[in-house]
């Protein structure tokens, strides 16, 4: 009598066998227990980094005399805004900007920093709006922790609940940073921000405010309400302060008309590491669309709910959790050199499981 075929007379036990190896891949996936070092790394040194920078902006805001209110910063990061100022340019979602004073949005940068291949020693362009001062933050504390030089165009104008308080907007936290030696670089050229990128939607005592500061500050300003013209100076001036390196990037944080263009397509740009961007003609073309025509990898720091639904961040905690210990940790193994190989492990034993069964069938 021949003894009884695994998978003839038993191919319920290929089946559980299968069963198992999926289970202890997904744990494995879910919950990895090796993941990339070094990237762990830089996304800790990045939520770390972040946080110092929250904790002197909030020191330089009380300094000035600028309270946190409690009802709307509860967390007293001092990176929440008012709801309207001479200075704000449109409406905003406190919750959203809430979410942002998280320091693993710097982890999470890091992250799409890595995914679009960005490295140690290379370039990226940032446009920033001052809607989401703590996004600006973020992206400048992973540059720092990674290595990488940011080239930052931004515009000043915000809108509610953002960088709009007249005395505390981004120049002045920017300024905070610089003197803590933790602003990174200075930025290659600002603007008001708002509609038209001249603050069409401001105040008009907001405008000459803002104006008159950034006028004097030694940067460059871009002052055109012509869309196509205003995309063509950011560009030219993203070119020229590269001298001749390629960008491994951009990433855009906020709503800056200037970064999205007009194209009702731009709303369709999925929030973090953009797999796709259409690019209309360029009378509606933003930077935005403009880098990515360029070839360059898009990073969207805009739709805060689906940015963190996407990477697993939480939406507007109370307590913010502590630096370090979040899900989008995960990400630092699930997208490493021993989640691939455990993938492939796993596709090689059920395909393994597979074909022995099929040849012992036959």
């Amino acid at each position: 009598m021949s003894a009884p075929r695994l998978s003839a007379d038993r191919p319920y036990l290929r089946i559980y066998a299968a069963a198992a190896l999926s289970l202890i891949y997904l744990i494995l996936l879910r919950f990895p227990p090796l993941g990339d070092p070094a990237a762990r790394g830089e996304m800790a040194r990045a939520s770390d980094l972040m946080a110092r920078a929250s904790a002197a902006l909030r020191d330089c805001r009380a300094a000035r005399g600028v309270p946190v209110v409690p009802s709307d910063d509860p967390n007293g990061t001092g990176l929440i805004g008012v709801e309207r100022s001479v200075i704000t340019t449109s409406l905003g979602s406190l919750e959203a900007k809430r979410t942002t004073t998280n320091p693993d949005f710097a982890a999470l940068v890091v992250c799409l920093f890595r995914a679009a291949g960005v490295r140690r020693g290379d370039l990226v362009g940032v446009g920033a709006s001052s809607s989401f001062p703590a996004l600006i933050v973020a992206t400048l504390a992973a540059a720092e922790a990674m290595g990488v030089e940011p080239l930052v165009i931004s515009s000043l104008g915000a809108s509610e609940w953002g960088g709009n308080i007249p005395g505390f907007g981004w120049l002045d936290m920017e300024e905070c940073l610089r003197r803590e030696g933790l602003a990174g670089s200075v930025p290659i050229a600002r603007s008001l921000g708002g509609e038209g990128d001249v603050g069409l939607d401001m105040d008009p005592e907001g405008r000459a405010l803002i104006g008159s500061r950034v006028r004097a500050g030694g940067v460059p300003f871009i002052d055109e309400p012509s869309l196509e013209r205003n995309v063509a100076v950011r560009m030219a001036r993203y070119r020229e302060s590269a001298g001749g390196r390629t960008f491994k990037a951009f990433v855009n944080i906020g709503g800056s008309w200037a970064n999205m263009g007009t194209d009702p397509a731009v709303l369709k740009i999925e929030p973090g590491l953009a797999r796709s961007v259409f690019v209309p003609p360029p009378a509606r073309r933003g930077v935005i669309q403009a880098m990515a025509a360029a070839g360059v990898p898009v990073i969207h720091l805009l739709n805060i709910k689906g940015l963190c639904e996407r990477y697993g961040l939480p939406w507007d905690p109370q307590p913010l959790p502590a630096p370090g210990h979040g899900r989008i940790y995960r990400l630092a193994g699930a997208r490493s050199w021993p989640a691939t190989a455990l993938t492939a492990v796993y596709i090689l034993a059920v395909a393994s499981l597979l074909l022995i069964g099929r040849r012992r069938s036959l």
